[in-house]
């Protein structure tokens, strides 16, 4: 379904998605979640590419999305761990090889 090899890895997915995944509620302006263009700022992405990378997360049930407009992002971490481990887009966010880490959190 999705071409996730490592030289051909779709990045933007990986951004948004590492980005949702490690949102805490401090970094959102509503505790509904975050909006796509809040994420784009963060993310450095067009917004366009963002509401595409959110839909891609949203089939694979990994994120949720409430309200109309705004629309409001959330991560469900619940259904996260329990993903397929085969799942290309599972695999996608579980490859920490060039993750700066120091972006999501603060020591």
């Amino acid at each position: 379904m999705y071409d996730f090899e490592p030289e051909n890895e779709d990045k933007e997915l990986k951004k948004v998605g590492l980005e949702m995944m490690f949102m805490t509620d401090e970094k959102c302006a509503s505790d509904k979640g975050i909006t796509a263009v809040e994420l784009a700022k963060l993310v450095e992405l067009p917004i366009d590419t963002v509401k595409k990378k959110l839909q891609i997360l949203k089939e694979e049930n990994i994120v949720h999305v409430k309200g109309i407009n705004p629309k409001y992002w959330k991560f469900d971490n619940y259904n996260f761990q329990r993903m397929d481990e085969d799942n290309e887009v599972y695999k996608l966010l579980c490859s920490f090889d060039d993750v700066d880490f120091d972006r999501f959190f603060q020591y």
